[in-house]
């Protein structure tokens, strides 16, 4: 069970072997340098020692030209290195850190030679996130001094570290690279022995998925990583940060949490197979998903994949007024975004009194982007005057697009679908912001399903770039083109998806955040070790509890039982706790109590 570490006295550990001078064992002999200890760096190639140097060189001189390190600073850090490739010179170090390749046979081999040289009191700590920390404490002649150090890459700039206990630990061993995690500033999660322990326990499953939903051709590459770097915050779309993990290690770790778990969400996509097998391990290989410039540049080229600057294969129709139905925040936000770039807008709602209480809602809303400088005042006041409130859905009659956003309910939906067709004029499009159900069952409403798309935008409209745009088998080309035309003109970024469960977003989002109250459920993790390792481990601007809080238990419960009704995947049954909360009236932050509690206004 994961536990909040505090700091107890400075560390006594002062000299620190790293073994395994790739990315990561550079990374934390930086971290470790410049934090005062003397680090000896040992690697079997000498060409990787050199390496290893020469990026240390360059990392510090950056943090010296950006202030962060003095010259005299970087020159002891510098000084306190010394590389080798001999695992003999690790004889008087405190602490030996090994991360070297995540194989059984490459770490085993590392502690048997440990064990002949190191003084009984050292520590040997494992870098792994893959594999079982108990089975590589087993095979060495002191299991109670060795222990998981889970770093996290780029290792000079995450601030988590996680602490990975044996059942074979000592307690003393633990508290002393606790206690040098918070010396070197970083933030330590003490975690039990399981595959991909908490932080990447979570993330491997939705890569995993990403890869898999690439596989099947329902969305491009480009399309997914925009899609969850612009619709969840994120600062890296999956299929780019599995080129930059690699796509062999991430296939290393899926293997060993699927063996553990049994769980399909965790059996590694046939396609990571594929790629690993070809050799295109992502960044480090100048191939994966993308195409790189060179092998270990960050830099994409264009491949026969990448698509091409105004590939549209029909002609948009034109689009000068937009309707847009419903009374709530989303759709006076979508309101918002037509009328300020320029579209007439009528808003129309059950009555006229909603309506016009949307209207003043925009009126606020322009409010604030002006005294947030976001807006002049004169175009806040033309925005507003572009809508026009009504009670009726006859006046959508000239609309050249219409777009619902009322209550995520089919029923409601394909009435208001009915209604739609009978008052909006041949050749107009009919978009439905539905974020889970299915788009197609609107379509069959009306008698043009042609003209019927999806357009799902996200909350709250106004500031959210995206978009999903989502084609029914029935939707006509001219129609998909005319959406993404439109988007284009309200300045949000488009993604392609086909009419399935939870498009692209919800359909990676909402497995992760049930599997984060699974790991609550099994006491492997608590609530603030798990938000802590998602916004410091995976640079997650909100943890998963603190989202569900905020989206509400009861909207994330709809949507996960949407999506195991759809793929019928055991692995995404809803979590029993989130059902137990949701009946018992724990909704999140909107009833006052979710996984945490909220002080009432």
């Amino acid at each position: 069970m994961a536990t909040p570490l505090s700091h107890t006295s400075p560390s006594p550990l002062r000299t620190i072997a790293v073994v395994g001078l790739g990315t990561m064992g550079t990374g934390i002999a930086e971290v470790l340098a410049r934090a005062g200890r003397d680090v000896v760096g040992i690697d079997v190639s000498e060409a990787q020692a050199t390496t290893a140097v020469a990026a240390l060189e360059s990392s510090t001189a950056r943090s010296v030209e950006r202030g962060r390190l003095t010259e005299q600073e970087r020159a002891e850090a510098l000084a306190r290195v010394r590389t080798s490739t001999d695992l003999r010179q690790a004889a008087d170090a405190d602490l030996v850190i090994e991360v070297v390749p995540e194989s059984y046979e490459i770490k085993q081999q590392v502690f048997r030679e440990l064990d002949g040289i190191v003084r009984p009191e050292t520590i040997l700590a494992t870098g792994t996130n893959a594999l079982s920390v108990t089975r590589l404490a087993a095979e060495s002649s002191r299991p109670e001094r060795v222990l998981g150090l889970h770093f996290f890459n780029p290792a000079p700039a995450m601030k988590l570290v996680e602490v990975v206990s044996s059942v074979l630990t000592s307690p003393g061993a633990v508290a002393a690279v606790t206690d040098l995690a918070l010396d070197l500033d970083k933030e330590p999660v003490a975690v039990g022995d399981r595959p991909g322990f908490v932080a990447d326990g979570l993330l491997f499953g939705y890569l995993n998925q990403a890869a898999a939903m690439y596989e099947a051709n329902y969305a491009s590459r480009e399309d997914i990583d925009a899609a969850m770097r612009l619709g969840c915050g994120l600062p890296m779309g999956p299929l780019a940060l599995l080129d930059l993990i690699g796509v062999d290690t991430a296939r290393t770790v899926l293997e060993a949490m699927y063996t553990a778990s049994h769980d399909r969400l965790h059996a590694p996509a046939p396609i990571l197979r594929q790629l690993s097998e070809a050799g295109l391990t992502g960044r480090k290989a100048g191939r994966g998903f993308y195409t790189y410039e060179a092998p270990g540049s960050a830099v994409v080229v264009p491949d026969a994949l990448t698509p091409r600057a105004g590939d549209t294969p029909a002609p948009g129709r034109p689009v000068r007024s937009v309707g847009v139905a419903g009374s709530g925040t989303m759709a006076s936000g979508i309101a918002e975004v037509f009328a300020k770039a320029g579209y007439e807008v009528v808003l129309a709602a059950r009555s006229a009194e909603k309506a016009q209480t949307a209207k003043a809602r925009i009126g606020k809303s322009l409010a604030r982007g002006v005294d947030k400088g976001r807006i002049t005042a004169e175009a806040a006041a033309r925005t507003l005057e572009r809508i026009t409130p009504t009670g009726t859905y006859d006046d959508f009659g000239d609309v050249d697009l219409a777009v619902e956003a009322v209550a995520e309910d089919l029923e409601v939906k394909r009435q208001l679908f009915a209604t739609l067709d009978k008052v909006c004029k041949p050749g107009a499009v009919l978009a439905t912001t539905t974020s889970s159900l299915p788009v197609v069952a609107c379509a069959r409403a009306t008698s043009r399903p042609q003209d019927v798309i999806g357009m799902h935008f996200f909350n709250p409209a106004p500031a959210m770039k995206l978009v999903e745009v989502v084609r029914t088998v029935l939707t006509a080309d001219d129609v998909h083109a005319t959406v993404r035309e439109v988007c284009a003109k309200i300045r949000k970024h488009a993604v392609d998806c086909g009419d399935r469960a939870g498009f692209i977003v919800n359909a990676l989002l909402f497995p992760y955040l049930n599997n984060a109250v699974k790991m609550v459920q099994e006491h492997y993790a608590t609530l603030d070790d798990i938000d802590a390792a998602m916004k410091l481990g995976g640079g997650y601007p909100m943890g998963p509890f603190e989202l569900l809080d905020v989206v509400g238990l009861d909207v994330s419960l709809a949507i996960e039982k949407v999506l195991h009704r759809e793929f019928r995947d055991p692995g995404l049954a809803p979590a029993p706790l989130l059902e137990h909360l949701v009946a018992a009236g724990c909704l999140g932050r909107k009833t006052g109590r979710g996984f945490r509690e909220y002080a009432r206004r």
